[in-house]
């Protein structure tokens, strides 16, 4: 990795992630609903939360070895899958080659750019992830196409309401990359000649095509084909979420829980981790940040089952902070797609090195050796903050 290309934090990746990317494929990252209330939030809880640091007699190194959803990883962060990476050339293979030089796990979305098999290939660690859409033979061939490609999980994604309105615009996404759409985005495009450039060295345009969402060599659906399939779908219930749980018969995460009853329903569907989220803030604007009601979610599934979060990670003491109040492990977007922007391959291991560090140092602030060691009592908590 070059050395002008490296950042000290997320907060340092985003700036530079703004100034490299087009308004909207910048904005598309943003995202967020409505009002950004949740998005926000999801922010500022982490801002709330405190610690109880320790002057002398500290340890010296600090374990942060763990294993998510039976695999092993070199820290407590894996990748949340996220959809078409145009921020990107290299895209998902690019966040699958840095993913296994750290020794984490990654999740690859279904509306993901590249070919699951190719993704694989750089991390056989890959979690393949689902939203309930199409008819039931079409999501069975879309998790045989995982199985068969050697996905190590399956992660359901249940938390969209499809809410489109947001209070500062949304960015403007084409249907497809044409002449017309070409000739549209221009001006965005030709004031980021950086990103321009790294899509000409390829002899190709950003496509929008979503590879995993339809069967092995078969016609690549569009996003928007894709994405209308999803919303055209049926909320399934719990019991049809049992019954994909049986037919998977394997790990299998379901993403997007914010209420312990839910939590529980997971578990009793077959489900053996869950990750408490509100998809960034892109869901029902006005619900809490994930990291507010963690304790009562782990608190209601007493470790029968793996309790994940997303949802705000921007360091690694927001790592800490999480799993103090009981998380196995956390899931990050937003932030390895900023390093992903700004540097691909080298900037997304970035992004993964300043959380280690992160974590390494407000564990020795601590005075803990070990991630296993973190307890409630290591954070101050104000009052009120977790909904009643």
């Amino acid at each position: 990795m070059m050395a002008n290309e490296w950042f000290e934090s997320v907060a340092v990746a985003r700036t530079r992630a703004e100034k490299r990317l087009p308004r909207s494929v910048y904005g598309a990252i943003v995202a967020g609903a409505e009002a950004g209330v949740s998005m926000h939030d999801n922010l500022r809880a982490f801002e709330e939360l405190g610690f109880r640091p320790l002057a002398a007699g500290q340890g010296a190194g600090c374990d942060m070895a763990t294993t998510l959803m039976g695999q092993p990883s070199s820290m407590p962060v894996m990748i949340s899958p996220t959809g078409v990476q145009a921020v990107h050339p290299d895209g998902e293979v690019a966040v699958a080659r840095a993913t296994a030089a750290r020794g984490v796990p990654m999740g690859l979305s279904s509306f993901g750019s590249k070919p699951l098999e190719e993704v694989i290939a750089a991390n056989p660690q890959t979690f393949f992830q689902m939203y309930w859409a199409g008819d039931r033979d079409s999501m069975t061939a879309r998790m045989e196409r995982a199985r068969a490609a050697g996905a190590v999980g399956l992660i359901l994604t249940l938390d969209w309401s499809f809410s489109h309105g947001r209070d500062w615009g949304s960015p403007s996404i084409p249907e497809k990359i044409d002449l017309k759409t070409a000739l549209e985005h221009a001006p965005e495009v030709l004031a980021r000649p950086r990103w321009l450039c790294s899509w000409l060295r390829t002899r190709a345009l950003p496509d929008l095509g979503v590879p995993n969402f339809g069967p092995i060599g078969g016609p690549t659906p569009g996003f928007f084909e894709a994405y209308g399939a999803w919303m055209g779908t049926p909320p399934p219930s719990w019991d049809d979420i049992a019954s994909l749980a049986a037919e998977w018969g394997g790990p299998l995460m379901i993403k997007g829980i914010g209420r312990s009853d839910e939590a529980v329903r997971a578990l009793e569907a077959g489900a053996t981790a869950i990750s408490v989220s509100n998809h960034g803030g892109n869901n029902l604007d006005g619900s809490p940040a994930p990291i507010r009601v963690l304790s009562d979610i782990v608190e209601a599934v007493d470790g029968r089952l793996e309790v994940l979060m997303d949802g705000g990670i921007r360091r690694g003491s927001d790592v800490v902070k999480a799993l103090a109040l009981g998380a196995h492990g956390v899931l990050i977007g937003r932030a390895y797609l900023w390093g992903l922007a700004v540097n691909g391959q080298g900037g997304v291991e970035n992004v993964l090195d300043v959380l280690r560090g992160g974590i390494e140092a407000t564990m020795r602030g601590l005075g803990k050796t070990s991630i296993h060691d973190l307890t409630r009592s290591d954070i101050v908590i104000p009052p009120n903050f977790s909904p009643d």
